[in-house]
């Protein structure tokens, strides 16, 4: 049990940290940021829980991101075989060539434009998985939506959370 008057220390500087950051946004996500969020965010954040939450949720991210790039370099890598296959399977008939590999274009064109929706789709579902664990965790601000605007506004909150994890309450 930490002493009251360092807890009310350490609530006045979250509050004034997220404060200050929540005025360098544009005017637009400012006021989705009232202080009754930043105040129930910073009384949240008294408990370190929520940062090794969010590194944790950040660490997992940033593996997933990489998986889905190393996924998407190896279809465009196996698309590349193939279109040597093509080359090389019709180097002596030009015509044929040019016809297989206009096919093979367009073709390839539409599979990568369904590969990367499917990319997409699993990022939008890492966000709501973050979402629902910050929200299961009573961290202000999350719950589930669709939204590109509160979405944005929850990753400003992120940024907040990962910056106010590498500062050092003064007691």
């Amino acid at each position: 049990m930490e002493d009251p008057q360092v807890l009310q220390k350490k609530l006045y500087f979250l509050l004034e940290q997220l404060q200050n950051m929540a005025r360098d946004l544009p005017p637009k996500y400012q006021m989705r940021l009232p202080y009754e969020l930043l105040s129930n965010l910073a009384n949240c954040l008294l408990n370190e829980t929520v940062f090794e939450i969010v590194k944790g949720l950040l660490e997992i991210q940033h593996v997933t991101e990489q998986h889905l790039y190393q996924q998407r370099l190896q279809f465009i890598n196996s698309k590349k075989i193939q279109e040597q296959e093509i080359l090389k399977q019709y180097e002596h008939n030009t015509d044929k060539k040019i016809e297989q590999l206009q096919k093979f274009m367009i073709l390839q064109k539409d599979e990568l434009k369904a590969f990367d929706m499917n990319l997409v789709l699993q990022l939008d579902q890492k966000v709501a998985d973050q979402q629902q664990i910050l929200e299961k965790a009573g961290v202000p601000g999350f719950y589930l939506t669709k939204n590109p605007l509160e979405i944005k506004v929850q990753m400003h909150l992120l940024d907040f959370l990962l910056r106010l994890s590498r500062m050092s309450v003064p007691i």
